[in-house]
């Protein structure tokens, strides 16, 4: 199986694609000799597709499966389909893959669905689809968000993406410019990718053994439209980089990645926040998100676009209204410095600190593996049938550790390390 030659209709590296599909399997995943991977993707790319599974075969994967989108079936769908359609999902298709999780297999996303897709739809329609969604969809999530197995999200330059990052450009142009945009914050443009993730890592890992050390109470940002307090999860532990998931598989689980981040507590969210970028949240763009937190739950939440699907969201579950992470990315981060706006929270979520409604890791505990359900809400850890990140970070904002007897420790100024 050969790399797909670049053309005017796919004007994309094939060698920096091969390396994106060889990182995706070697550092994403660090597949296993005989490890069965489950893959989804949209269609448009299928040229990823075919060469991560050609380099998943070439690390001794069992069997490799992957299942695809589309996103004119999606629409026809929401256009054509019965009322009663919107408030089911492939039930089926999630508890077989969470079964395949629980049988010791990998999992695999490629992400690159067009952020707009479903700007135009009934926004109840699709709150009530992507509950349906999130719900049929827990068994499965729960492997990955407790870390049982070894997982990784990668990009490709869909069309229908490239175009809203390159509005002004040509497709073939703006295509281009998205698969070289993709390459460099996924590392992938130098000679030694492999090599530049080590350093990478290590680098994350320094960032998360001095947060460690300190053992913060709460995180205090302050900025433009934010003064948060994010009380932190007891017995809570920073990660960032490649991590040791349940099965004894160290992986990076997101391609690319500048995060560290750690489980608030549920209860101990104070203040009010702005959002820096748009959440583009399956298919639905929303903007300039502003919430107020009392006793850790959202309590008021508005948006300049989007603001339906927004509430529709957070009335998911009692979870969906606090917090199940709180990241920090500096400003200067490769993904910010690039300028560019992804409307894809895998990178936009790597040019900010951001936060996230939701679920919470399990493994962003002291001994999380080890933690049952119950005790790891009585630590405060949050449950919830979503896990949606958004960001509130920006050269403009500060952010402060607390101790527990009320001293504070500069953490960010002006959006960097202190």
């Amino acid at each position: 199986m050969n790399a797909p030659l670049r053309t005017a209709t796919t004007p994309v590296d094939p060698v920096k694609l091969d390396r994106l599909a060889e990182v995706a399997v070697r550092v994403g995943l660090q597949l296993q000799r005989g490890q069965d991977l489950v893959m989804t993707a949209p269609i448009a790319a299928l040229p990823l597709v075919r060469l991560i599974t050609k380099h998943a075969y070439m690390a001794g994967a069992g069997l490799v499966s992957t299942f695809y989108a589309d996103e004119d079936a999606t629409l026809a769908r929401y256009r054509h389909a019965p009322d009663e359609s919107f408030d089911r999902a492939t039930d089926w298709l999630y508890e077989g893959m969470a079964k395949a999780y629980a049988a010791g297999a990998a999992r695999l996303a490629i992400a690159g669905d067009n952020p707009m897709l479903l700007s135009g739809e009934d926004p109840a329609k699709v709150a009530r689809a992507n509950k349906a969604n999130s719900i049929a969809y827990k068994p499965a999530l729960e492997k990955i968000a407790n870390f049982d197995i070894n997982w990784n999200i990668v990009s490709y330059p869909n069309p229908s993406w490239a175009r809203q990052v390159f509005p002004d450009d040509a497709e073939d142009v703006a295509v281009e410019k998205l698969a070289n945009a993709i390459f460099a914050a996924s590392r992938v443009d130098r000679d030694d990718p492999v090599g530049a993730w080590k350093a990478h890592n290590a680098n994350l890992h320094s960032r998360s053994r001095w947060l460690n050390g300190e053992r913060f109470a709460a995180l205090h940002f302050r900025g433009p439209g934010t003064d948060l307090t994010v009380g932190l999860a007891d017995g809570h532990e920073w990660h960032g980089g490649a991590s040791t998931a349940k099965n004894g598989i160290t992986c990076n689980p997101n391609i690319p990645t500048e995060e560290v981040f750690t489980t608030p507590h549920a209860l101990r969210v104070e203040g009010h926040a702005s959002s820096t970028k748009p959440l583009s949240h399956q298919g639905t763009l929303i903007d300039d998100i502003r919430v107020r937190f009392e006793g850790g739950r959202i309590v008021e939440a508005h948006a300049s676009r989007g603001e339906a699907v927004l509430n529709k969201v957070l009335d998911t579950d009692e979870g969906a209204r606090r917090l199940g992470e709180v990241a920090l990315v500096p400003h200067s981060s490769p993904i910010s410095a690039s300028g560019l706006l992804f409307y894809n929270t895998l990178f936009d979520e790597n040019a900010a600190c951001h936060i996230a409604l939701g679920q919470c890791y399990s493994k962003c505990f002291l001994d999380g593996a080890s933690l049952s359900a119950d005790q790891i809400a009585a630590q405060g850890g949050n449950s919830s049938l979503i896990h949606i990140d958004w960001m509130i970070g920006s050269g403009e904002i500060d952010i402060d550790g607390i101790r527990a007897d009320g001293s504070r420790i500069p953490v960010m100024r002006a959006g960097e390390w202190a």
